[in-house]
């Protein structure tokens, strides 16, 4: 975004980045004249509050948790453009929001985001206000803005004896936060223990290979695979490249597998340790990943490149990770960019995806009065009916040439 901006620098300001907390602090209280400044919420980092010397030792450490932001700029005329504004800006009591505004209180606040949140402690339209332009999936796609997206469902059963899996799994796929996870650990635990059993992945590796590479015969491209954990990202990898071991390298800039995931070397497992790259390392394999020419064709992650990760030749995305609302709308799009003769992305769904999709679906296309961009059953027969008769039309000598003759 801030490459854009500085593009129009012949009309605006020419903007300025903030390389540090110091720095933006500099910045935003020394400014006279106004400017453009791009900066991460993250570098609103409050200092713990200073506590009289003379407070009990154990009452002052307690006091030290209360933080504040020091008053940057009151001016009035100051907009703060927020990008991705369903991340970190809800957190009013102590956190990046309640900083941004203790810096800059009589700022005006504009939100920019794909996957507005409406929940009960976080809501887009309570911190933003109301929408002053919607411009959804479906519309898009009208457009040609970027391409359809087609659900498969492939489930590969888990083998269960509790009747009370749906209820239970409900409860444990209850959003995505961390603090969530944590209080239901024990039961992610054993719903990741069903979903990655050898067995299992078994399955999904075999049916990734053949499905994938019977897609790239008709249409050339990019796969990611998304699962829900680090250790059936590992397993999951390890029974692909049994099938395919040429798949496989040691080296950066070859294979045509890799796994993208964070961790800590001196502590994670070693059968993780080859998986695990620097920041730098990683840029690189990013870079293979959007060469439609790399040989590097399927990434398997968990959770980083689900947003924010543009590859235009990504046609195909495997999903054996329970999602739902903005987390599964953000990851979905991954396939939805425009490339040269890309006629839509694929979700192929492992694990039961299908009503939490067609629920964030309706919740994002709702509010612009139109239905959400799924295509009825009978419609999408009918398409097909006329694709297979068009074809039939083309491959049947007798229609090619009426009077019986034909090349052979």
């Amino acid at each position: 975004m801030r490459q854009t901006f500085c593009n129009a620098s012949d009309l605006i300001p020419y903007p300025k980045q903030a390389e540090s907390v110091e720095d933006l602090k500099e910045k935003l209280s020394q400014v006279a004249a106004g400017g453009i400044f791009f900066t991460t919420i993250q570098k609103f980092q409050a200092e713990a509050e200073e506590v009289s010397e003379v407070v009990d030792p154990k009452l002052k450490k307690a006091l030290k948790k209360g933080k504040t932001y020091p008053l940057l700029s009151d001016r009035s005329n100051i907009i703060v453009i927020v990008y991705e504004a369903h991340r970190s800006h809800y957190e009013f009591i102590d956190g990046f929001a309640k900083y941004i505004r203790q810096a800059l209180p009589n700022a005006s606040f504009i939100g920019f985001t794909g996957t507005p949140i409406d929940l009960e402690d976080r809501s887009t339209l309570q911190v933003f206000g109301d929408y002053i332009s919607i411009y959804d999936m479906k519309q898009a796609v009208e457009d040609k803005a970027i391409v359809p997206i087609y659900y498969e469902g492939r489930l590969v059963k888990l083998h269960l004896i509790n009747e009370n899996i749906d209820r239970d799994f409900e409860e444990v796929t209850e959003g995505e936060e961390e603090e969530v996870k944590n209080k239901l650990k024990t039961k992610w635990a054993a719903l990741e223990a069903l979903v990655g059993t050898k067995e299992r992945l078994e399955t999904i590796a075999r049916d990734i290979v053949e499905h994938f590479e019977e897609r790239c015969k008709v249409l050339e491209g990019k796969g990611m695979i998304v699962c829900m954990s680090r250790r059936i990202c590992v397993d999951l990898y390890n029974e692909i490249v049994k099938l395919r071991p040429h798949w496989h390298s040691d080296d950066l800039d070859k294979g045509v597998i890799k796994i993208v995931m964070s961790g800590n070397p001196s502590k994670d497992p070693k059968e993780f340790l080859p998986h695990l790259y620097t920041k730098s390392q990683i840029k690189e394999i990013e870079k293979r990943m959007k060469d439609p020419n790399d040989p590097l064709k399927l990434v398997i992650v968990r959770d980083m490149w689900l947003t924010g990760f543009d590859v235009p030749c990504l046609h195909t995305m495997y999903i054996d990770k329970p999602m739902r609302g903005h987390n599964l709308m953000q990851a979905i799009a991954r396939v939805n960019r425009v490339f040269k003769d890309k006629p839509a992305g694929l979700v192929v769904d492992y694990i039961g995806i299908a009503d939490d999709l067609k629920l964030a679906l309706a919740n994002y296309t709702r509010s612009t009065g139109k239905e959400a961009a799924t295509l009825p059953i009978d419609e999408a027969i009918r398409i097909m009916q006329e694709k297979y008769d068009i074809a039939r039309l083309n491959l049947d000598p007798y229609h090619l040439f009426p009077n019986n003759v034909y090349f052979i």
